[in-house]
């Protein structure tokens, strides 16, 4: 359920500043969404996981957390990073 390397580079690529921004909001961001679809599939699948379900929430309230931060920031940074992730519909 892990997201592999290859993956993880690509994200960081795409929404850091280089391929060393792993810390900065948005790359976190863009790694809990990965996250979140991968388990969301999962729980699909297997309904009765309430451990993943939990894990599920946990993230969901982590990227709520920093989505907040970054609103608070940077506005426009939010806005655009939300039209990249197609976050709220």
């Amino acid at each position: 359920m892990a997201i592999n390397l290859k993956n993880k580079a690509e994200i960081v690529e795409k929404y850091g500043k280089d391929s060393k921004d792993t810390g900065s909001v948005d790359v976190q961001v863009a790694l809990l969404t990965e996250k979140i679809n991968e388990l969301t599939e999962h729980l699909k699948a297997n309904p009765k996981d309430f451990q993943g379900r939990r894990g599920l929430l946990m993230m969901v309230g982590r990227r709520k957390n920093l989505l907040a931060y970054l609103k608070k920031v940077d506005l426009e940074r939010y806005r655009t990073l939300i039209k990249k992730l197609n976050l709220r519909g």
